[in-house]
């Protein structure tokens, strides 16, 4: 089946240029790679000009993810579209081929990929990567999670059922709740890794996650995240990521950042939750923080060699 991959961008010339070499290093031999550029003012396009890639704009006021990622494959010819974002890059040149192995078997709709860290992003979130996206993957998962940072999905299925384009965020969870309402599968690859970076300010972090919440009333009006949630999580995982940091030999270092982000993180899900009205809790254990997908289990050795980049 051939491949199309779906970037969508925004001002990302600090990002682009080692995505679209990773893709060019990868073992599957020349996908189409289309571009939804949203207005960027920097030398995004002027990279992205350098490889073989299909831009596409979509003017600021009009984004929304759902809609980026619908001009996007409409403008592809692939029968699998991968999605990614421009601030991801592949770790390994058999990403494309991991990340889309599942669709042989003709159940399986959607599959997305490990993601992992970079330097530049919150401790804070690199234990997020470490625990919902672990080493072993799950190939019939048993809940509605995806994550366009990096994923798979069947274009005629999304054909029946395109993103929804009024939502401010998680059009990729929405899509997989349709996907297993549906009758179809769910594929977890942990070999599809890929480096997602962000360097967010706490504000940023907050604005996310307000961002997320609001999304995720959206798509389950009757969940909840009470103040309590609020604080029961953000002291809890606190607490935990400090005992990773303390492990690290990083607590010092790490103790403001790490209270900061998680304080950012769960009072602006409440925020979004707030916005979005009235509101029941177990949406956000079972939706947005799945289970079935955090079992410590040691991963096979790769018999390949990661991509090497130039800084």
């Amino acid at each position: 089946m051939d491949i199309s991959i779906v970037i969508r961008a925004f001002n990302e010339e600090k990002h682009i240029g080692r995505l679209l070499f990773g893709i060019n290093q990868q073992t599957y031999p020349h996908p189409e790679v289309i571009l939804v550029d949203s207005g960027s003012t920097d030398a995004t396009l002027s990279i992205a000009a350098q490889y073989p890639v299909k831009i596409v704009n979509i003017k600021p006021e009009q984004f929304t993810f759902g809609r980026s990622l619908n001009t996007g494959i409409a403008a592809s010819s692939g029968d699998l579209i991968v999605i990614t974002s421009a601030h991801c890059y592949p770790v390994y040149p058999d990403w494309l081929e991991k990340l889309t192995q599942p669709f042989r078997k003709a159940s399986i709709a959607l599959t997305y990929g490990k993601q992992s860290g970079a330097d530049t992003n919150h401790f804070s979130e690199h234990q997020f990567f470490i625990k919902y996206f672990p080493d072993n993957s799950v190939i019939e998962q048993s809940h509605p999670y995806s994550h366009n940072a990096n994923a798979a999905i069947r274009r005629s299925l999304w054909e029946i059922n395109p993103y929804d384009e009024n939502l401010t965020g998680l059009e990729d969870l929405a899509w997989s709740s349709w996907v297993m309402a549906s009758g179809h599968e769910i594929a977890y690859v942990a070999e599809a890794e890929v480096i997602h970076e962000h360097q967010e300010t706490f504000r940023q972090v907050y604005t996310r996650y307000q961002r997320e919440a609001i999304a995720l009333k959206q798509i389950l009006p009757n969940s909840s995240f009470s103040f309590y949630d609020f604080f029961r999580q953000w002291i809890v995982n606190t607490i935990s990521d400090l005992i990773q940091a303390r492990r690290a030999d990083m607590f010092i270092h790490e103790l403001v950042p790490i209270i900061c982000f998680r304080f950012m993180q769960y009072w602006g899900t409440y925020r979004g939750y707030r916005f979005s009205g009235k509101i029941d809790t177990k949406l956000h254990q079972r939706f947005y923080y799945p289970p079935n997908i955090l079992d410590n289990k040691t991963a096979k050795p790769r018999p390949i060699h990661p991509i090497t980049y130039d800084d």
